[in-house]
């Protein structure tokens, strides 16, 4: 029956290039639905949302769904290059632009990704002197290699991430008021998964399947199972469950995946049950 369901689910979905993205509550398919109009654009699209809820997914389904899918797709963590690095890593460099340049220079990211799709994730970790430049690449088209006079061109589409609250950055004078309108042309919204708790039994199935073939294992999840992990808040949203799937299939000795198997699930029954010790001692 889930099989078939399963299908029913991927015939009625937005696009079957977003046949990756597995979930059906009405705000995820809400948030796919947005995704697929604004994907055959070229506007820029801002995607927000808590960590692990799938925003490099959702670029990456948005860029294969798109016309420029046959171009490069390049991804670049604003908060994982270090900020010296950063500039030369979307702009590239000339020969000689510093000391330890590379005999000949570098092309960017944004060279990189030219005719196709930039994924800019982190983005509210992104200092003020860099977003300033961000933004000339947004409003005119061009960039410029460290240690060039020259100005180039470049036809890149723009998909930012982020799981900070832009809005409230820009209150507080923490970022650039132009650049966030410029990059939520088209803004998504990913929910967390404890809002979207009817997805969670297709998503461990989901995850089951992956990696019992990565594995070469054959389990199932027991009732008791899914029921435990239907009312568990998963801070850590689908990337959290997707680790914890895979743990229980390596530590499963057995057939059939029980809730001790699950490394969060015992903390948490745990921390309730030191709640409930306190509670009755209690002398109040």
């Amino acid at each position: 029956v889930d099989y078939y369901r399963d299908l029913l689910l991927k015939q009625d979905s937005p696009s079957d290039n977003f046949e990756g993205i597995v979930g059906s509550s009405d705000t995820l398919t809400n948030a796919m639905s947005m995704a697929a109009r604004v994907a055959k654009t070229d506007a820029t699209v801002l995607i927000t949302g808590e960590n692990g809820v799938g925003k490099d997914i959702f670029a990456q389904a948005i860029h294969d769904v798109s016309n420029r899918r046959d171009k490069p797709f390049v991804v670049v963590n604003a908060a994982a290059i270090p900020e010296s690095l950063l500039e030369s890593e979307l702009f590239g460099f000339e020969h000689g632009a510093f000391t330890g340049a590379a005999r000949g220079g570098r092309a960017g990211k944004f060279e990189l990704a030219e005719g196709g799709t930039m994924f800019l994730d982190e983005i509210g970790d992104m200092s003020f002197a860099m977003q300033a430049k961000l933004l000339r690449v947004l409003q005119n088209k061009e960039i410029q290699k460290i240690g060039s006079n020259q100005l180039m061109n470049v036809n890149t589409r723009i998909i930012a991430a982020t799981n900070r609250n832009l809005k409230q950055m820009v209150r507080d004078g923490q970022f650039r008021e132009d650049l966030y309108y410029r990059l939520s042309v088209f803004p998504i919204l990913i929910p967390p998964l404890r809002e979207r708790k009817n997805d969670v039994p297709r998503l461990a199935r989901f995850f089951l399947d992956q990696f019992c073939d990565d594995y070469g294992k054959s389990l199932t999840l027991a009732p008791e199972t899914f029921e435990a992990l239907e009312r568990y808040e998963w801070p850590g949203n689908v990337r959290q469950l997707r680790n914890e799937i895979e743990r229980a299939v390596i530590l499963c000795d057995g057939e059939i995946i029980l809730p001790e198997h699950f490394v969060s699930l015992v903390e948490s029954i745990s921390d309730i049950s030191d709640v409930s010790d306190v509670s009755v001692s209690s002398p109040n």
